[in-house]
């Protein structure tokens, strides 16, 4: 399981962008780079729409300000959903990322089977990657919602 000091593996996700498809890797999206990064299990699902996205959106200028380079909402979802997601929640300042098949999710070991609800989804987290190694890892317990939000993320920086 992914942990403070491990490598991101190299992978490819997919992200809409004006309207095509992109599989930005690994490598493009931390090198060189300090990233916050939060991870929900599904767009547009209850938790993940009332509090865990709508806290980055209201508070990523602050976190960027922190000398965060970007702010990545991942999702074992499609880049069409989590596009949507994210116009339909003014999410321009976020970078929704796409995980469609889970293989970051289950390569970091932070993938849970939902079973005939959704299949494989991701754990809900948080963690702040600097050069592609991860410096802070913020795991919910299942069914939890108190260490991955974006204020909890805001302190730590």
């Amino acid at each position: 399981m992914l942990r403070v000091g491990s490598t991101l593996p190299e992978v490819d996700f997919s992200l809409l962008v004006d309207g095509e498809i992109t599989n930005p890797g690994t490598n493009e999206l931390f090198s060189e780079k300090r990233v916050v990064v939060f991870a929900v299990p599904g767009a547009f699902t209850p938790t993940c729409s009332h509090s865990h996205l709508p806290g980055y959106i209201a508070l990523a200028d602050k976190i960027k300000a922190k000398g965060v380079d970007s702010i990545i909402c991942l999702s074992v979802n499609d880049a069409f959903v989590m596009d949507a997601w994210g116009k339909a929640n003014n999410a321009e300042h976020i970078t929704m990322l796409a995980d469609g098949n889970a293989f970051f999710t289950s390569q970091v070991g932070l993938d849970m089977n939902t079973s005939n609800f959704g299949g494989v989804r991701s754990l809900r987290y948080s963690m702040l990657v600097e050069d592609g190694e991860v410096k802070q890892l913020n795991v919910e317990d299942p069914g939890r919602f108190e260490v991955s939000d974006a204020e909890s993320m805001l302190k730590s920086l």
